[in-house]
């Protein structure tokens, strides 16, 4: 596991001293959702060329707009050698647990992208990522040019996902709070009830379900 000082922006430099090693198909990997409400955990695989210092724009997902996350996924996707998505559902994360179920995800995302040499993930070690072949880097998606790249990724294609479902349960303003539990979506939910998308491990839907937050109709 790799701590980076956060130097204001991601760069390649660990992904430099793994292309340094001949290991050219270098993969960042990072998921978005586990704290959401509703929905799958998504994740994104992103192969960048060797030598590919900088995209410009590239940071924390969760620091840009949808306007300019939507801009950078398109550049990135013109740049990267290979990209991967994988999701773990709603029902996935309720079975399995949801760190169970971002590895999960994960291990989706990289079998997308063909061969790949080694594994560059946001957050702390996985059991179920071997590592020989995958490395953890804390605060990887501000700081490790390829994982904030996947970043960018899994959450422009989890937000359009969640954008679609709202359209079938508009109520729950998933268009605009992506499934975490807003007070909007929390309100909704005390008033509506569960969809079928909701995870039911998740306290604020376990509760509603066990009766302890109905609200009189």
């Amino acid at each position: 596991m790799l701590s980076v000082p956060d130097a204001g922006r991601p760069t390649a430099a660990i992904e430099a001293t793994l292309w340094a090693r001949g290991l050219r198909r270098v993969a960042g990997v990072d998921e978005v959702g586990r704290g959401c409400v509703a929905g799958p955990v998504v994740a994104a695989a992103c192969i960048l060329p060797p030598g590919l210092e900088d995209i410009p724009g590239v940071r924390d997902s969760k620091t840009l707009s949808g306007r300019q996350r939507e801009r950078l996924a398109a550049e990135i996707r013109r740049v990267a050698i290979a990209v991967g998505i994988g999701a773990a559902s709603h029902r996935e994360v309720d079975r399995l647990n949801v760190r169970v179920a971002s590895a999960l995800a994960m291990q989706r995302a990289l079998a997308r992208l063909g061969a790949w040499d080694h594994v560059l993930y946001d957050g702390h070690p996985l059991p179920e990522l071997d590592p020989e072949r995958a490395t953890a880097v804390v605060k990887g998606d501000a700081t490790c040019l390829s994982i904030a790249c996947a970043s960018i990724l899994a959450k422009v294609v989890r937000d359009h996902l969640m954008a679609r479902l709202a359209r079938r349960h508009p109520e729950y303003g998933w268009d605009r709070n992506a499934g975490y539990g807003t007070e909007e979506h929390l309100a909704a939910l005390r008033r509506a009830g569960p969809t079928p998308h909701h995870r039911r491990t998740f306290a604020p839907v376990r509760e509603l379900l066990a009766g302890q937050l109905l609200e009189p109709r």
